[in-house]
């Protein structure tokens, strides 16, 4: 949690290629080392102040004259620039979370998330090798669904993806909320996933999941996530939402719009 009047601001991770295939991967903050989720290969960095920094940012405008053109806000329904390819690559990120042997037991979330991989390579033509699972099944270390892994996979999911991609992540598990410091958050709580260690290691905040997944994603790239957990109509943090409710044959449409909420029946 931030102290009150703070918002905490996620540094963008840098780009360094794989030792082995060469695919670009994103480094998290701080992180001497990366596994490629592709071909397993680990990449060590002696010094992550070595990495070449990203661009310079231009300077910044002379106060003299007319203000620039402000800059197109990323949720317009139609930005600009040509439309998207019609087909891309597929990756999906799935992620089956039962809390075995603790207080905290599911049942049924390791069966959601094959029943989602078997959807997605039969009815909509993912390849195998595009989907990355993270359950308690799996044998790798690195595909247990703990804090850090399942932070790794929404950086794998969006890496490298260019218009006309369709990206999918779906999470079967238990989520909850906490107290929001920096006023965000109509109701005062940020929403929150919690991974397989998220007694000992933390729960995944809102916020972070929309930098990591939602606004680093270019024009023309789809993302869909479905989360089935609790409180999770809002866990992307997206600026829009919807909620509708029949009252006495009244449709009742909430909106939510950057934290305002409006009210409209019809």
């Amino acid at each position: 949690m931030y102290p009150q009047g703070m918002q905490y601001h996620y540094p963008p991770p840098m780009l360094i290629n794989c030792s082995n295939c060469r695919t670009p991967l994103q480094l998290p903050q701080g992180a001497r080392s990366i596994r490629c989720a592709i071909c397993q290969a680990v990449t060590n960095i002696a010094d992550p102040r070595s990495v070449p920094p990203p661009p310079s940012q231009s300077p910044a405008p002379s106060t003299h004259g007319p203000p620039p053109p402000s800059s197109p806000s990323p949720y317009n329904h139609a930005p600009p620039g040509p439309p998207a390819h019609a087909y891309g690559r597929k990756r999906a990120v799935i992620c089956g979370i039962s809390y075995r042997y603790s207080r905290h037991e599911l049942k049924g979330c390791i069966n959601d998330a094959k029943c989602m991989r078997y959807l997605l390579i039969n009815k909509f033509k993912f390849p195998e090798d595009s989907i990355l699972m993270l359950t308690e099944e799996e044998t790798d270390p690195n595909r247990l669904p703990t804090k850090q892994n399942l932070r790794m996979a929404f950086y794998w999911l969006v890496q490298g993806c260019q218009p006309g991609d369709s990206l999918l992540f779906h999470y079967s598990g238990h989520g909850s909320r906490q107290r929001n410091y920096n006023g965000d958050e109509v109701d005062g709580y940020d929403e929150t996933l919690c991974p397989l260690d998220f007694e000992t290691q933390g729960m995944i905040v809102d916020d972070e999941i929309n930098a990591t997944i939602v606004r680093p994603l270019p024009h023309g790239v789809k993302l869909h996530a479905m989360i089935d957990a609790c409180h999770s109509g809002t866990v992307l943090d997206l600026p829009f939402l919807c909620r509708m409710n029949s009252i006495y044959g009244r449709t009742i449409v909430q909106h939510q719009v950057y934290g305002r909420e409006q009210v409209v029946e019809k």
